[in-house]
C-alpha cells in the first residue's frame, strides 16, 4: 500500500535554504519521520501566510503534499515559537547551536523520538534555566549518546582500570578518559580536572532535574566546553559554525563586563 499523498507531522525547523527569488527549502526534525525536507513556495514574500510558522527554532504542525523529488509544504501552525530565544542574541545563538548539532548528527528519514524530545526540552530549558551553559553541556552529552558516541567517563578507555581521583585526560580519538599512564601514548588529549570529571558524569548519567542542581563556575564551565567541543569537532571532522559564533559572543560579553 502506497503512502498517502497528503500527510502532517510535528516538526522543528532546523535549517532554511533560499531558492530562487522567494522560495525556500526547509529542513525539519520530526518525532517519527526523523530529518526531512520540504519545499515552501513564495515563503520569503512579505504576504506569505506560512512564514511566521516556519522560522528557524519554531515548533509547528506542518502539512505536506508528496512530490517526486521533494515534498511541498502546504500548511503550518505554530505550537511553540520559543519567543525568549528570538528576543535575545545570546539565547538565539545557543538555540542555533542546538539545531546545528541535531542536523549534523542525524541522517534523513531515521526516526529518533528520544532526540526530538531532548531537542524540545533543551530549547524550553534555554528559555527558562539560569545556567545556560549547563543546559548546553547536558544536551551535548545526551546527543552523543543518542548518536552512538557516548564517551567513557568512568574507566580508562585504554587499560580499562577504574580512574583515580586525580587529573586524567580526555582523548577524542579514544572516545573517553585516559589515565595518566595511558595518556603518554595519546598526545592529542585534554587534561581534565577532578571536578570536571565529576560534573560530566552527573550530566551524563542523571536526569536533568538532578543535573540542574550542580553548581559550576566560569573556569569549570569553560573546561568542560573545551573537552566536549573538541570531541564534537573530532567526530564531525570540522568546526561547528555556531560554536565559533558562541565563542565570539562570550568574549564580547566578558569584555563588556570588564569595562563596565
Amino acid at each position: 500500500m502506497s503512502d498517502p499523498r497528503e500527510y502532517q507531522t510535528e516538526a522543528v525547523v532546523i535549517k532554511k535554504t533560499k531558492l530562487g527569488e522567494a522560495d525556500s527549502i526547509l529542513t525539519f526534525f520530526t518525532p517519527r519521520l526523523g530529518k526531512i525536507q520540504g519545499f515552501a513556495k513564495s515563503l520569503r514574500k512579505p504576504k506569505s501566510k506560512m512564514a511566521g510558522h516556519l522560522e528557524l527554532l519554531t515548533h509547528s504542525t506542518v502539512s505536506f503534499s508528496r512530490g517526486r523529488n521533494l515534498d511541498t509544504i502546504t500548511g503550518a501552525q505554530t505550537i511553540d515559537a520559543f519567543i525568549p530565544l528570538k528576543n535575545d542574541l545570546w539565547l538565539m545563538s545557543c538555540g542555533l547551536y542546538i539545531i546545528e548539532l541535531v542536523h549534523q548528527f542525524t541522517a534523513e528519514h531515521q526516526e529518533n523520538y528520544g532526540l526530538f524530545q531532548l531537542m524540545l526540552e533543551t530549547l524550553t530549558r534555554l528559555c527558562q534555566a539560569e545556567n545556560k551553559e549547563l543546559v548546553l553541556r547536558y544536551f551535548e552529552l545526551h546527543l552523543l549518546e543518542s548518536a552512538g558516541y557516548r564517551p567513557q567517563l568512568r574507566q580508562c578507555v585504554a587499560c580499562h582500570k577504574a580512574l583515580e581521583q586525580t587529573t586524567n585526560y580526555f582523548s577524542p580519538a579514544a572516545g573517553g578518559i585516559l589515565c595518566p599512564d595511558c595518556n603518554l601514548n595519546h598526545p592529542f588529549s585534554y587534561p581534565l580536572s577532578l571536578n570536571a570529571q565529576k560534573v560530566l558524569r552527573v550530566l551524563q548519567n542523571d536526569d536533568y532535574s538532578a543535573a540542574d542542581r550542580v553548581k559550576i563556575d566560569a573556569v569549570l564551565g569553560r573546561e568542560m566546553e573545551n573537552v566536549i567541543g573538541g570531541y564534537l569537532k573530532y567526530l564531525l571532522e570540522k568546526e561547528v559554525k555556531s560554536a565559533a559564533w558562541l565563542d565570539t559572543l562570550r568574549e564580547q560579553r566578558l569584555q563588556f563586563k570588564r569595562n563596565a
